[in-house]
């Protein structure tokens, strides 16, 4: 295998008669036929080849081709968004009456489809605390079929050790799914540790400019084919233009998730320097207390620094208001510095008890570091803190 980056860059579909260098946009719904046996056969999959653009398209192809190769997956599939993912890859493989174990701290649209969705078709799932791992066994039924995280957390940068998750996994036979989305699969590769799939939401940082959606399931080959089958028939597909810009994306994904990580260090350690700062949470930084573990699975920390300002709710909404740099989105992983503040907007519907059991106080702070000079990011950082 070469190395990481070379393979971003020099996975490529086929030239066409055309030799060009760079892969062009297939921007076609359908494929054609030789001749009704070439049709026949193809329909029958004796052949590997594009059928309809919601089955594969080349473009869609080469991005699964080249993430499968950074995650050392066997297999995978594209999706429209992270969340088409997500759902996709849960209704793919449960039935009625079957249970997940997830680790609470997950995206709030992934608590929405656990709490409100899934139980429609009588699938149920039991939290654990991230902190609390050795809780996760007694959770487990006889009717659980999967085991899912996230690993760092959103929005709290927790980590979860994915080398004990995959033994609990192998443990009790079930399937290890994680969110690989905040790590991206530059600095850390879940199926090394046991993961049987990981997801990705390829709206944030492997997009890396806040441009297009996306999403992409990969792993064992006989799991993504029920993954197939089913998004073959419900039609939650990547589109070919989204999949070749996430696909160009790629070839820079190591350069800048490089720069976001030395820039999110760099301003995790001027906050917990800050006195009106009341914790700080970032995967590389001493601090943090699973230190180790980040530095065990993660090449970096990733671009993501969660803190705490003294001072509760409405003192986390006013730091916002006097940002005049950075902006206020709820997306992450663009070259733009992003700032949100969970309790307010993105978790605003838990309890105050429930925020808690995510790691969430009134007063923390989401940032998403981006790749201007970090010292910008810092004195606007300094200026809003001040004020």
């Amino acid at each position: 295998m070469k190395h990481f980056e070379t393979e971003a860059i020099r996975t490529q579909t086929e030239r066409s008669q055309f030799q060009e260098h760079s892969t062009p946009l297939y921007l076609t719904s359908s494929f054609v036929f030789e001749d009704a046996e070439d049709m026949r056969a193809s329909f029958a999959e004796e052949k590997q080849r594009n059928i309809y653009s919601r089955f594969i398209n080349p473009n869609t192809s080469e991005f699964v081709e080249k993430i499968c190769k950074m995650e050392q997956a066997e297999a995978g599939y594209a999706f429209a968004t992270g969340m088409s993912a997500v759902f996709s890859t849960f209704a793919a493989l449960l039935n009625a009456g079957d249970h997940i174990v997830s680790a609470r701290s997950v995206f709030g649209s992934t608590h929405g489809l656990f709490t409100k969705f899934l139980p429609k078709w009588n699938i149920e799932t039991s939290y654990f605390n991230v902190n609390k791992i050795d809780t996760i066994e007694g959770l487990i039924q006889p009717n659980t079929k999967i085991l899912y995280a996230e690993s760092p957390t959103n929005p709290a940068v927790d980590i979860l050790d994915l080398e004990h998750l995959g033994a609990i996994a192998k443990k009790h036979k079930l399937l290890l799914v994680i969110d690989n989305c905040f790590a991206t699969p530059y600095l850390q590769q879940p199926i090394k540790f046991g993961a049987d799939l990981v997801i990705h939401s390829a709206t944030k940082l492997i997009d890396g400019q806040g441009r297009v959606l996306g999403g992409v399931t990969v792993g064992r080959a006989d799991l993504i084919r029920e993954i197939y089958l089913f998004s073959r028939n419900t039609g939650p597909a990547l589109s070919p233009f989204n999949a070749w810009v996430l696909s160009k994306s790629l070839e820079t994904l190591a350069v800048r998730v490089d720069k976001h990580c030395e820039n999110a260090l760099k301003v995790a350690e001027y906050l917990e320097t800050q006195d009106k700062v009341k914790l700080v949470k970032y995967p590389f930084l001493k601090s943090h207390p699973k230190y180790e573990i980040a530095k065990k699975q993660m090449k970096l920390g990733g671009n993501v620094v969660a803190f705490e300002l003294k001072g509760g709710v409405e003192t986390g909404r006013n730091f916002l208001n006097k940002l005049e740099m950075c902006s206020l989105s709820a997306n992450l992983g663009d070259t733009r510095t992003i700032v949100t503040h969970p309790a307010s907007t993105t978790h605003s519907k838990l309890s105050e008890e429930e925020l808690l059991e995510v790691g969430i106080s009134g007063g923390m702070v989401r940032i998403s570091v981006g790749l201007e000079h970090v010292e910008d990011v810092i004195a606007d950082l300094k200026q809003a803190l001040e004020q």
